[in-house]
């Protein structure tokens, strides 16, 4: 459409212009002089030579009249008397020069091309017009039609095959897929198949390629929508899409409708400015009437994505409607393992590459991770001229994907590189003292983001929950930097910003929400109910500032003995602080191997 207005406005403008030839070519430039003047001049003998035709004479003189013109086309009347006229001129001018024309006439195409331009001018104008106003009714008309996409193309059909690292996951989708496949088994025993099901997990689990995966091992149609595209300014429009989607789920059964960060749409009711008029609310009500509204085995199996379980409305997850949620975690060891697999397929790996130990270097990684991973092992091979991914590519692409590209080229200045030296090589000593969950994986000062330096540490294993001697592990790392600063150097810098935030947060978290103070214990401090403008604008407190003052001297408790805890590992590792700093202001980066090696040497 977009082309066809282009090239619309260059006929026009191309008719335009043939119109303004035709005009300047059709038209006479010789000016016109009347009958009387005419003779007047050819009486005194002005007149040179005249070029008679049917319709009119054109006329030379010999002196120039009428703003310096001497050829003019004179019109003429009653050609006996022009005849008589002139033989009288003749009689008295030998000189005139008199030219009788055969007139042959203006050619039939000729004089019909003015016309075939305005005809044609205004077809093509009007043809405009008229695309432009059904253009425009088409979009009005369209405006409530869902926007959904059916998945029909048997290349992009994903299968379980395709999921890795969500093995329960996927057995508790399998259900669904057998019910697509032969629902006559469940109608036997009077089962009733779930109507939807909820993926709940943190961005790149996987939630929509587990639904692509049911579409494709069921082989059913696959809508695929998010939950933004319901919403709109005007009102209505995201309910008429919604009664379009399902109109249209219901003529392609059996199907899944897949509707991806559906808390766009189902945020909890009455949460927001607006009332339960606005837009998304109304928008909201239609879907809990569509999922109501079809029977119990007809064939629609919705599935949605989202990662804040918590702001759903909770009618959208009563029995009947959203009732099976499916929890897509981080995956573990083995499942990133397997993942692994997946993308490495069509990649070829160096000997030295080995998947689990990979999988062990990547601990918290989602799939999205992972595939971005190898892929930037890929492209870092192919920027060094290499035949295949060495274990060296995959390792600097992990702190790429996991911490950011470093900054080679930021200029640091001699003071700035030794404090960041003795800054990173405290967290590695606390690391290596104090931690019973993590090692040294690798220490650096090349700049990183806005940090001058990181100290990346690997964990022994996969953690879902902490110890308080483990938290309190974390505060005596992320206070290392610090206290290695002051130790060596006799100053402290704003370079340990981020870790006493990350300090401060661990240490406030073990009072309020963990109940782990010692003077009261079993407590916990979380914040009360959500403030009269709802969810959207976050909660109070629920606790009065006699306990909000007491709570702070707990957490300066905390930090106060893991400070002192951790200048005493520094002081008692003296020697081991300055060995790394100046290794590191040497080479600049030091892996896990040499760190274990410098820590023995010392």
């Amino acid at each position: 459409m977009k082309k066809f207005k282009n090239l619309s406005f260059y006929i026009i403008l191309f008719v335009i212009f043939l119109i303004v030839v035709t005009y300047l070519t059709s038209s006479n430039p010789i000016p016109t002089l009347p009958y009387s003047q005419f003779m007047e001049q050819l009486q005194i003998g002005n007149v040179s030579e005249i070029t008679i035709d049917e319709y009119d004479a054109i006329i030379n003189l010999n002196n120039p009249i009428l703003d310096g013109n001497t050829e003019f086309i004179v019109v003429y009347g009653d050609e006996a008397l022009l005849e008589e006229q002139l033989i009288t001129a003749k009689e008295s001018n030998q000189n005139l020069v008199i030219k009788f024309v055969a007139n042959e006439g203006t050619p039939w195409w000729l004089s019909l091309l003015p016309t075939l331009i305005m005809i044609i001018l205004f077809g093509v104008f009007w043809f405009f017009i008229i695309k432009q106003s059904q253009g425009g009714n088409n979009k009005a008309m369209s405006f409530g039609k869902s926007k959904a996409k059916l998945l029909t193309d048997e290349d992009k059909k994903k299968t379980f095959a395709d999921v890795a690292g969500a093995v329960e996951e996927k057995e508790e989708l399998e259900e669904v897929v057998e019910f697509l496949k032969a629902p006559e088994k469940f109608l036997k025993l009077g089962a009733r198949i779930p109507k939807g099901v909820l993926l709940v997990g943190p961005p790149g689990t996987g939630k929509t390629l587990l639904a692509k995966a049911v579409a494709g091992e069921a082989n059913v149609p696959f809508f695929s929508i998010s939950g933004s595209d319901f919403v709109e300014m005007f009102v209505g429009v995201g309910a008429s899409r919604v009664r379009d989607l399902f109109t249209n789920a219901k003529k392609n059964l059996p199907c899944i409708v897949f509707i991806d960060e559906i808390d766009a749409v189902g945020r909890h009711r009455g949460a927001g400015l607006g009332g339960g008029n606005d837009e998304r609310e109304q928008t909201l009500n239609q879907l809990l009437v569509e999922m109501d509204g079809f029977g119990n085995n007809e064939g629609i199996i919705i599935i949605a994505a989202t990662n804040r379980p918590d702001i759903l409305d909770p009618a959208l997850l009563r029995p009947g409607r959203f009732d099976r949620r499916v929890t897509v975690n981080y995956p573990d060891t083995k499942g990133r393992e397997a993942i692994l697999v997946i993308h490495s397929k069509g990649k070829p790996l160096g000997e030295d590459v080995n998947l689990e130990n990979i999988a062990k270097l990547t601990p918290m990684f989602t799939g999205a991770d992972i595939e971005n991973l190898m892929n930037e092992s890929a492209i870092l091979a192919a920027r060094r001229n290499l035949e295949k991914i060495t274990m060296a590519e995959i390792k600097e692409s992990i702190f790429k994907v996991a911490i950011g590209p470093e900054k080679k080229s930021r200029v640091v200045s001699d003071y700035e590189r030794k404090l960041t030296a003795y800054h990173e090589a405290g967290h590695a000593i606390a690391t290596k003292i104090a931690s019973t969950t993590s090692k040294v994986d690798r220490v650096s000062i090349i700049p990183i983001g806005q940090a001058g330096g990181y100290t990346s540490f690997r964990p022994n294993e996969d953690k879902s929950f902490y110890t308080k001697k483990q938290l309190e592990e974390q505060i005596i790392i992320s206070l290392g930097g610090r206290a290695a600063e002051e130790i060596a150097l006799g100053e402290i810098s704003t370079g340990a910003s981020n870790d006493l935030q990350q300090a401060n947060s661990v240490a406030r978290n073990m009072i309020i929400k963990y109940g782990m103070s010692d003077s009261m214990k079993n407590i916990v401090f979380e914040q009360s109910d959500e403030v009269f403008l709802g969810k959207d604008y976050g909660h109070v407190k629920g606790y009065s500032e006699k306990m909000a003052s007491k709570i702070d001297d707990e957490v300066k408790i905390i930090l106060d003995n893991a400070y002192e805890t951790v200048k005493n590992i520094i002081n008692d590792k003296i020697d081991i602080l300055h060995s790394i700093a100046n290794t590191l202001l040497e080479k600049e980066k030091i892996e896990e191997e040499e760190f274990e090696q410098l820590f023995q040497e010392a």
